[in-house]
């Protein structure tokens, strides 16, 4: 008996031990030399190289998120938008005004290993607030030169303040094609990317996103494509020091005209195909081409036996308010469609938006009565029709020609 006593007393007290561990706080195997992660959120991938959009909210909410990252007692966390730093610290809080701004987010340990990740934050207006859209490349700016903004409720702006310096001649203008505030930039402004912010009579301050400021010659439009012969006609700002284009071998030093926001000359006698076109400035400096987004001193360039009846950038969709000018695309002329002959190739070069949920386009009448088919796409392309007597007598009769549908930009509309 008094062995059994010995043993029951040795087996309570072994399990008293095994509560006592079983209550002890657990510890972290984590060092200061594991590699950083951010565990949550999930950023998204980005889409056909461009980052995308993880927040999107109105102007009069906040930004919030939390980060989960590990090893987290040895991990410093630091918030960047557009490249300034606004917080440290897993959470953040913040109020913007509308506009698009480039987050980065870094996880950097002790030890100086470090990881990040990077998305955009999309603020929009509210709807009786002032604001900027984006229609073609008058965000490319010059100092001291003549500019405007398209968007909603631009009569109400007195103010126009980019890179902390005033505006001035600000003039607001109705226009068939879309109302605009115009402006003139800032003459002291160094070369950057700024944000500008609208004020109106009572002082209240609204975002309208970013413009370039350059003071070299930029061509934005117009250089991609010639014909033979013909005149070519390119758009930018400060074209008026442009001394010289060069197309393969050839160089042309003379210009049919010249202003500061355009250059004429005649397209050189060169077989069809892809050249490279270059310039020069009247100081030596090299031409700047700006195209999909990037700043390059030289250009491609396709000679063929095309003729342009349109060029520029602009964006569609028919979820845009009826009255919006980017509801579709009418900017040729109903006289220049109907001269056309039977046989004529048009030919519709449009590029993707990539942050649209989807891609879909029709050639159609001025009362949107299809010329063909629709077609959905996912990657920039040409669109061509044939041109017939029925269609010449469709547009004539129903008021013109358009090219509707949503996500894409109308680049380019030749004729052959």
């Amino acid at each position: 008996m008094k062995k059994i006593y010995v043993m029951l007393f040795a087996i309570l007290a072994f399990n008293a031990f095994l509560t006592s561990c079983s209550d002890e706080e657990p510890f972290s195997t984590a060092t200061p030399n594991d590699e950083p992660r951010i565990l949550d959120p999930t950023f998204p991938d980005r889409v056909n190289g461009n980052l995308a959009t993880f927040a999107n909210f109105s102007r009069d909410g906040k930004f919030s998120m939390k980060l989960t990252v590990t090893p987290a007692d040895y991990t410093t966390v630091t918030w960047f938008v557009d490249g300034e730093e606004v917080a440290t610290g897993t959470e953040i809080e913040k109020e913007f005004m509308a506009g698009t701004y480039h987050l980065k987010i870094t996880a950097t340990t002790t030890v100086g290993k470090s990881t990040y990740r990077e998305g955009l934050i999309q603020v929009n207006p509210l709807a009786d607030d002032p604001s900027a859209t984006e229609v073609a490349f008058e965000r490319i700016v010059a100092p001291g030169n003549k500019a405007c903004f398209y968007g909603d409720n631009l009569d109400k702006v007195e103010s126009i303040i980019i890179g902390g310096m005033a505006a001035t001649d600000i003039t607001y203008v109705e226009s068939e094609d879309g109302n605009y505030v115009e402006y003139t930039v800032p003459a002291g402004l160094s070369e950057g990317d700024y944000r500008v912010i609208f004020i109106d009579a009572e002082g209240n301050e609204y975002g309208a996103n970013k413009v370039k400021v350059t003071k070299g010659a930029m061509i934005t439009m117009g250089a991609n494509r010639a014909t033979v012969g013909t005149a070519w006609i390119m758009t930018g700002i400060n074209l008026d020091a442009v001394a010289s284009v060069a197309v393969a071998d050839v160089e042309v030093v003379e210009f049919a005209e010249q202003t500061a926001t355009s250059l004429t000359l005649i397209c050189p006698e060169l077989a069809e195909g892809e050249y490279t076109v270059t310039g020069k400035t009247k100081t030596g400096e090299s031409i700047q081409f700006y195209a999909n987004g990037e700043v390059t001193t030289e250009q491609k360039v396709t000679i063929s036996s095309e003729k342009a009846l349109w060029e520029g950038h602009h964006y569609v969709s028919w979820d845009k308010a009826d009255g919006d000018p980017n509801k579709s695309f009418n900017l040729i002329p109903q006289e220049v469609m109907t001269a056309l002959k039977p046989g004529t190739i048009l030919r519709v070069y449009y590029s993707i938006e990539p942050t649209a949920e989807y891609h879909q386009m029709q050639l159609a009448t001025g009362w949107w009565t299809g010329l063909m088919d629709k077609i959905e796409f996912s990657e920039d392309g040409v669109y061509e029709l044939i041109i017939t007597q029925e269609v010449i007598d469709k547009i004539n009769a129903e008021a013109g020609f358009l090219c509707v549908g949503h996500g894409y930009y109308v680049d380019l509309v030749t004729v052959q």
